[in-house]
């Protein structure tokens, strides 16, 4: 069967080269089939509560199917089109629908328990404990111990939440694309580099074309807004951004009733489970305990970076009207005037320092960190890809012996989705006596080459792409050999972005950006005078920065928690009143930043986007130790591989830090690194 359906061959890297929409149905289908055919046997009587004859085979069972889907989910998220978006959801509610009867399974349950009360528990590893442990809390979550009538609508309820949740990516994505900006005049493009015009004209020649075209895509987007000086166009283009998805453009692609009925069925399922809210659920499996916990954190951060953001905001207000003439500050301003003012300030920009990072050198210079620090060896590889600017690596120990390998999707295009994100395509784990190899997917959002010259990223780009390859390392550095452990399974969702945010910063170290640095045309590395002038400008506005993560935060984590959905008060209205506590600049009242929040609504970061500043607390703290041994230390890497990356979630996350730093967790290293240490 696996060679007429390329999907349901599991003896190595997916093969993207011979997949079909039409591969979807068949191969769901009869995984979904063998899976239930497997249940049925692990629930007969005589099968016995053990590992071995029933917990390995569902996770067996379990792991193809993901391995399937997740190539299909792969697939939906970076090259779209209507067929396969049709195949997907086609076959999605039924997807949700196996997991939400595996979950609800009161037999399967009841196995886990005796297998957790065995005498067999005790003998087991750490990791198979832990995993029995998470199995049992899922079930609970999952409704298990539910009637029989309160089960059928909690499934109902995770079907419905499943298909709003990908309708709300796909309205995103679609009315990103429905709009472009159309310019013939060269002369109100005035202050755009000349690579982003490059990108522009290109854009526009493919449509048959003169003049420059501009999307709301990432590398199109911000650069109009940090250099244009036309600013009825950066208004234009600013009101295209924030009302995407919403009831100013197509009915049909308008997110506001798709919130309201998430968070409504969010609540019912979270009462149906004997809990207040949705956000008591999203914190069962979190390090944090509580919502009011994690909104004290939340709200004690705000107390300190807030005087920090206004002093920012008030030092760029007064710039803006001093020098640029501009005496009312919009929206549409505060990303032109910021960089206008870091470059007074800090005589340099975003595109000065761009001319810097060539995409093969910043791979060079990142793959190089990994390697000092982690003692592997990163090589290029060959695979079948999705798209031709796809690249394949593969990481190996000193010996030569293959530890994973990785795709690279780098560049922006029309049927992606935006943002940045690792998602794994094979887990590690051991099976008839030998290692599965991990291999992960890491995409990007950048600029793609123009005019036959390399692409160059900005340093931002940079951050992000050692951010997902922090991700990537959690996923592909893991030792252990149970696939419901290994990697980032079962890793507190608030702990997840430590490998990330840690790795981010290596990108602002001498002994680094020396090594990962060329200039476009005369291919010397960054000039010292040049870094310590980005060093200087490392937490310009910093506290402005803080307070906008903060706000999204506090409204995700309210949204979720004291919100009334069926109340008078509308989502809308929440976050007017979170911004003029903790906003230090108002945006304009047709915003509608919450209608293309797709991490809380369709990322699965619901009640949980704080956890980018808890993680924060624990990657600065963690990277301390780097500052004191210095940068590269390979003992001190050794360390953060063996303690953070190489146990997964086979432990707590707290305990793995507690390991790796030998104490507790302290705030003040983030201060620091932000440049607020005296709040």
């Amino acid at each position: 069967m696996s060679d007429s359906n390329p999907l349901l061959d599991f003896t190595g890297l997916p093969r993207f080269a011979a997949i079909r929409t039409e591969h979807i149905a068949p191969a769901v289908e009869l995984l979904l089939a063998q899976n239930r055919a497997r249940i049925e046997e692990l629930t007969r009587p005589g099968t016995a509560a053990t590992w071995a004859d029933f917990a390995a085979p569902l996770e067996d069972a379990n792991e193809r199917l993901a391995r399937a889907w997740g190539v299909v989910g792969h697939l939906h998220g970076v090259l779209d089109s209507p067929e396969l978006r049709s195949a997907y959801n086609a076959s999605q509610p039924k997807i949700v629908q196996y997991y939400t009867e595996l979950g609800q399974n009161l037999i399967l349950f009841q196995k886990y328990k005796a297998l957790r009360a065995s005498p067999e528990f005790a003998t087991l590893t750490p990791a198979q404990g832990r995993i029995i442990d998470n199995e049992i809390r899922d079930f609970r979550l999952s409704g298990a111990e539910l009637s029989p009538q309160k089960k059928q609508r909690f499934a109902a309820i995770s079907e419905e939440l499943a298909r709003l949740a990908t309708k709300f990516s796909e309205n995103v994505l679609d009315a990103t694309n429905d709009f472009s900006l159309h310019v013939e005049d060269r002369a109100k493009l005035t202050g755009i580099p000349e690579d982003v015009l490059e990108m522009a004209r290109t854009a526009a020649e493919t449509d048959g074309k003169s003049g420059w075209k501009f999307s709301l895509r990432a590398p199109a987007y911000v650069p109009f807004m940090q250099y244009c000086a036309e600013r009825e166009l950066r208004e234009h283009m600013y009101r295209a951004y924030v009302t995407r998805a919403s009831e100013f453009g197509k009915p049909e692609r308008d997110n506001t009733p798709l919130i309201m009925q998430m968070l409504g069925l969010h609540h019912e399922a979270a009462q149906l489970l004997g809990y207040a809210n949705h956000a008591e659920v999203s914190l069962v499996p979190k390090m944090a305990q509580t919502p009011r916990q994690v909104l004290d954190f939340l709200n004690d951060l705000a107390a300190k970076a807030l005087p920090f953001a206004r002093k920012d905001y008030a030092g760029l207000c007064e710039f803006a009207a001093a020098e640029l003439g501009l005496a009312g500050l919009e929206a549409w301003d505060l990303a032109y005037a910021s960089e206008k003012l870091r470059a007074a300030r800090y005589a340099f920009s975003d595109e000065e320092v761009k001319q810097y990072f060539p995409e093969a050198k910043v791979m060079q210079g990142m793959f190089r960190v990994v390697e000092t620090i982690f003692g592997v060896r990163v090589q290029p590889d060959n695979a079948e890809t999705w798209d031709p600017a796809v690249r394949f690596f593969r990481i190996s120990d000193l010996h030569g012996n293959l530890v994973g390998q990785f795709y690279l999707d780098p560049y922006a295009r029309d049927t992606k989705r935006g943002g940045a994100w690792m998602d794994e395509a094979i887990s590690r784990r051991r099976l008839d006596g030998r290692v599965q190899t991990p291999v992960a997917y890491l995409t990007c959002n950048f600029s793609a080459p123009v005019g036959g010259k390399p692409a160059m990223f900005t340093h931002d780009e940079v951050l992000t792409l050692f951010h997902e390859f922090g991700h990537g390392l959690h996923h592909l550095l893991t030792r252990v050999d149970y696939v419901g452990v290994s990697g980032l399974h079962g890793v507190e969702w608030d702990a997840v972005e430590l490998p990330s945010q840690f790795m981010e910063n290596f990108c602002w170290e001498w002994d680094v950006l020396a090594h990962m640095t060329s200039h476009a045309v005369s291919g010397a590395p960054l000039p010292r005078a040049l870094y310590d002038k980005m060093l200087a400008a490392k937490n310009f506005q910093s506290g402005m920065h803080t307070m906008r993560q903060l706000e999204f935060s506090l409204f995700d984590m309210h949204l979720h928690y004291d919100f009334d959905a069926n109340g008078s008060n509308t989502p809308q209205q929440l976050l007017d009143e979170i911004r003029r506590r903790v906003a230090v600049a108002i945006p304009p009242a047709y915003n509608r930043f919450q209608n293309n929040f797709t991490h809380i609504f369709a990322g699965g970061y619901g009640a949980g986007y704080y956890s980018y500043k808890w993680a924060e607390v624990l990657s600065a703290d963690a990277y301390s130790l780097f500052e004191e041994n210095g940068v590269l230390d390979g003992r001190s890497g050794t360390r953060f591989c063996d303690e953070i990356l190489a146990v997964g979630g086979s432990r707590p996350a707290l305990e793995s830090f507690r390991a790796f730093r030998g104490r507790e967790p302290t705030v003040d290293a983030l201060l620091r690194h932000s440049g607020m240490i005296g709040a």
